[in-house]
């Protein structure tokens, strides 16, 4: 099961997965929106509403028989600055990309420790080691989501079943713009605050029109299965992916702080 195939790095991982020659339950909020491939079983399932998630994954594991892997990409970002949004805002994203994500997890992860084999792949984000400005809601939900893979590498050691904290980079998907539509408008408290967020948001796009396309990250991903090990795979350019969490690790936190906000355009 891949949540949020219909596009981007889901849609790239359903791609893959499939090309192996798996059958693929791909969920997705509008099921038409799914590639039409052979093999591939559409589910509507909508993280924003509680009552999709148990009752589309009972029917789809029922069908399937159980399902050996289960990728928790689905999710959305959300921009702007945190006190100018309302706070029901963040709650619903919290709600839906962590605490939805997390009962999808459970559900999945009884049946594969009963039949002692399976694979979860938690997609959280660089934005662990590096969160970015103006999606705080989104840097939490991908950072909840790395501690949790943690927690159940351990927790699942010793059993045939693995445990993936996958950290994408930047890739040229449609992310940016779908955050843009999400977003909406909302009036700065004051001008500085505006003018920053312009300037990050301008940094955002560069960075999605220079990265490579979503396949790359589906390729990793492949690498990182076949070797069948709970582990943590960073995926993205060369600086995003190895330069810069190793810099990360030698340079002092605030200096990386402030690093981060002049890059930004926020200091």
């Amino acid at each position: 099961m891949v949540t949020g195939a219909s596009t981007g790095l889901g849609r790239a991982a359903a791609e893959m997965l499939l090309d192996e020659g798996l059958g693929v339950w791909g969920t997705a909020r509008d099921p038409a929106r799914l590639p039409a491939r052979a093999g591939l079983t559409p589910v509507a399932l909508d993280l924003d509403a509680d009552a999709s998630v148990d009752a589309a994954f009972q029917k789809a594991d029922g069908d399937a028989g159980g399902f050996d892997l289960l990728v928790n990409n689905a999710g959305y970002g959300l921009y702007g600055a945190f006190v100018e949004r309302d706070f029901a805002d963040w709650q619903r994203q919290l709600d839906a990309m962590l605490g939805r994500t997390l009962r999808l997890s459970h559900l999945v992860l009884r049946g594969m420790l009963a039949r002692n084999r399976g694979a979860v792949v938690n997609v959280s984000s660089l934005a662990v080691d590096f969160p970015l400005p103006f999606m705080s809601g989104y840097n939490v939900v991908k950072a909840g989501l790395a501690a949790f893979s943690e927690s159940m590498m351990i927790e699942v050691a010793g059993t045939s079943v693995i445990v993936i904290d996958f950290r994408p980079g930047d890739y040229r998907t449609r992310f940016n713009q779908t955050m843009q539509a999400r977003s909406g408008i909302h009036p700065p408290t004051e001008a500085p605050a505006a003018d920053r967020r312009r300037r990050a948001w301008t940094v955002l796009e560069e960075n999605i029109d220079r990265a490579p396309p979503p396949t790359r990250a589906a390729a990793d991903l492949r690498r990182a299965l076949r070797h069948h090990r709970s582990c943590t795979v960073r995926s993205g350019t060369f600086f995003q992916a190895w330069l810069a969490p190793l810099l990360a690790r030698l340079v002092p936190l605030g200096l990386r702080r402030a690093a981060t906000a002049r890059y930004f355009g926020c200091s």
